[in-house]
């Protein structure tokens, strides 16, 4: 959004256009892709690992395109083309080839709790690098005090970030085992196309567990991701701080590695749907306060928001733990094992919550009258952007609470007796 809006000088409502049209397309690709990892014949490698090895290199080289600085003396017609095409390249079809492993690798529920947590820990690093040393790069000061970016920085970090992400996609190939073996699924089957979306449709949406979690995903993105959006804004607009967006960055991962170790001993004692109720409304109540009293001190801002956000924190840590039980909950139900649809399914829900979260921080900076390109914004645009900033998420993850508390069926005791049943089934198969 930054680079979109400050550096190729595109309107934030164009920008907010992109971001909903291509998550809307990448939820359908997400989809198709799913059924290919659940139809397709499994490479010696496993059936989802092998994805990693083909698309990794594609995704590098997508994302590394979408941060060339030479745009900006480009036309504006020939930056929306290359701004759309680039961006539908990347996450539509390069990065949609990478799927999840984290239901094939254990079978545990505490192993897969493990994995949510190191997952959300190992993105809070590198979310905690990018928010700190971009922030730190990419702006500087003019001679009149305000914040302005540097445009090739953006395209020199995208190469570096490259490279690392290189790097990483082949240790996690060359690390990693999928333990859980399945009967290969039969991609020549007499059942037609529309027989077989079908049935996987009526599974799903009957699925009470993966429509709560959806709608938990769904507004939890919409917060998270136009948080992320305004924050970029709102530091370097409404406090006028560079170092306070990048603090805001490390103390966002402070709160997830202070919550690691704990996080999966709190889901096994209390159960993932009742501990993540309880925490999402404290994160609520705390947004909600910080909504009201419009703090004007960057520095006290910042700790409200770190108790603010710890919630959010640990219910982003164990989500994905969620899915497995929701995968497992759809084989106790149906009989069947459809890891690479269900993913793909939440996935898609995600994918609409980018959509609308990301386009609504693009249609939103354009509302509260942003300009593009300028120096400096109003006080008035800036008072609009703390109030979207704060409170949209005090309202967000109520809802997402609720869906935990009231559609989501999946409490410890249910978590427990399917992993039970499927135990029994699986071993009376052998």
């Amino acid at each position: 959004m930054v680079f979109y809006t400050n550096v190729l000088g595109i309107s934030g409502a164009a920008v907010g256009t992109l971001f909903l049209v291509s998550r809307i397309v990448d939820a359908f690709t997400d989809v198709e892709m799913g059924r290919i990892v659940d139809t397709f014949k499994p490479a010696k490698d496993g059936r989802l690992r092998p994805w990693i090895r083909r698309m990794a290199p594609f995704a590098v080289i997508a994302g590394f395109l979408m941060f060339l600085y030479v745009v900006k003396d480009w036309s504006m017609p020939a930056k929306m083309i290359y701004a759309n095409v680039t961006y539908l390249f990347w996450g539509s079809f390069c990065y949609t080839g990478i799927g999840s492993m984290a239901s094939v690798i254990s079978d545990k529920a505490e192993d897969r709790a493990a994995l949510s947590t190191f997952r959300s820990v190992g993105a809070s690093i590198a979310s905690m690098v990018i928010s700190f040393v971009v922030p730190l790069v990419v702006y500087t000061t003019n001679s009149s005090g305000d914040q302005i970016i540097v445009p090739e920085r953006f395209t020199l970090i995208a190469f570096v970030f490259g490279i690392v992400a290189l790097v990483m996609y082949a240790v996690l190939y060359f690390w990693s085992v999928e333990r859980i073996q399945l009967p290969e699924k039969d991609a020549s089957s007499t059942e037609t196309a529309g027989q077989q979306m079908k049935s996987i449709v009526v599974g799903l949406t009957t699925n009470r567990a993966l429509l709560g979690i959806i709608s938990a995903a769904i507004f939890l993105l919409l917060a998270q991701i136009l948080v992320g959006t305004m924050n970029a804004y709102l530091y370097t607009t409404y406090f006028n701080s560079a170092s306070g967006l990048a603090a805001a960055g490390i103390l966002g991962t402070v709160g997830v590695l202070v919550l690691a170790p704990f996080a999966s001993k709190i889901a096994a004692r209390f159960g993932k749907k009742e501990s993540g109720t309880v925490a999402l409304m404290i994160s609520a109540t705390m947004y909600g306060l910080i909504f009201f009293l419009q703090i004007n001190n960057v520095w006290a801002f910042l700790a409200f928001a770190f108790v603010g956000n710890l919630g959010m924190n640990y219910f982003n840590i164990i989500i994905w733990a969620f899915i497995s039980d929701i995968i497992d909950y759809q084989e106790v139900r149906t009989g069947k094992r459809e890891d690479g649809t269900i993913y793909a399914v939440y996935s898609f829900s995600r994918k609409i919550g980018q959509a609308f979260a990301g386009g609504l921080g693009g249609f939103a900076l354009s509302a509260v009258g942003f300009v593009s390109g300028a120096s400096g914004q109003t006080p008035e645009v800036a008072t609009n952007i703390y109030r979207i900033a704060t409170g949209v998420p005090a309202v967000a993850y109520v809802i997402v609470a609720l869906s935990l508390a009231f559609i989501y069926p999946l409490s410890k005791k249910r978590v427990e007796e399917n992993t039970r049943i499927l135990k029994e089934r699986r071993a009376a198969a052998q």
